[in-house]
């Protein structure tokens, strides 16, 4: 089995090599009962600070792909990229910045591997893991656009806007996405919760937010772009 780990970058020079190294350590055989693959495709999405030096330090590693935008097109453009280079069986999105903890995939991949999921997310808001306090409005935003979700897609997700979401391969070669920015998470959980055939399972997970002092990128005006992700893809426009 093969786990190909999409990372989109910008400007994350403090984190970037951190996160890749926690990936790469992560024992995926001894939980999981089976010897598991990692290949690391990190897109740097035109970074302008030490980033791009950094990922060029890593271009012989094995394990690591690096692809580089050659200016900033977005998250979602960075993800379009990633799933277009990947070969692994399953795929999972890790961002670059530290907030979520690469030693949670073998909890994300079990449904998966136990053949009984289709697409997993990980939810910092159904409880039992490690959350940092902070921005309440942050949450608050979070817990709207995921009724939302829930109400334009019949479903009950705690956690629309999670950066960890894990997918079987074929599910990702279906994907049809056009987002460039933070709508891309929407986008992806709408036509996933628009397949009625797809088994979507949650995850408790950790999350280690940081302030946006600290370079947390997400703003509350994303919010109005999410719901009109949501809407376009619920009406097919």
């Amino acid at each position: 089995m093969k786990l190909s780990v999409v990372v989109p970058s910008y400007n994350e020079e403090r984190t970037i090599v951190n996160v890749i190294d926690a990936v790469s350590q992560v024992d995926l055989a001894s939980p999981l009962g089976k010897e598991v693959e990692i290949e690391i495709i990190v897109v740097d999405d035109g970074s302008t600070d030490g980033t791009r030096r950094l990922l060029d330090t890593l271009r012989d590693r094995p394990d690591v792909h690096v692809i580089f935008h050659e200016c900033n097109r977005g998250k979602g453009a960075a993800v379009r990229t990633g799933f277009a280079a990947v070969t692994g069986d399953i795929v999972i999105i890790q961002d670059a910045d530290m907030e979520y903890d690469p030693s949670e995939f073998p909890r994300l991949l079990e449904p998966i591997v136990r053949g009984h999921a289709d697409v997993v997310y990980g939810s910092r808001l159904s409880g039992g893991r490690p959350q940092r306090v902070y921005l309440f409005w942050h949450m608050v935003g979070n817990r709207m656009l995921t009724l939302l979700t829930n109400v334009l897609f019949n479903s009950t997700l705690t956690d629309m806007e999670t950066g960890y979401k894990v997918f079987k391969r074929e599910v990702v070669d279906n994907f049809r996405l056009r987002e460039n920015d933070f709508r891309i998470e929407p986008e992806m959980t709408a036509q996933v919760l628009k397949n009625t055939n797809l088994r979507v399972y949650e995850m408790p997970i950790s999350y280690y937010g940081r302030t946006y002092e600290e370079g947390k990128k997400i703003t509350w005006k994303d919010g109005f772009g999410a719901v009109a992700t949501l809407l376009r893809c619920r009406l097919n426009v």
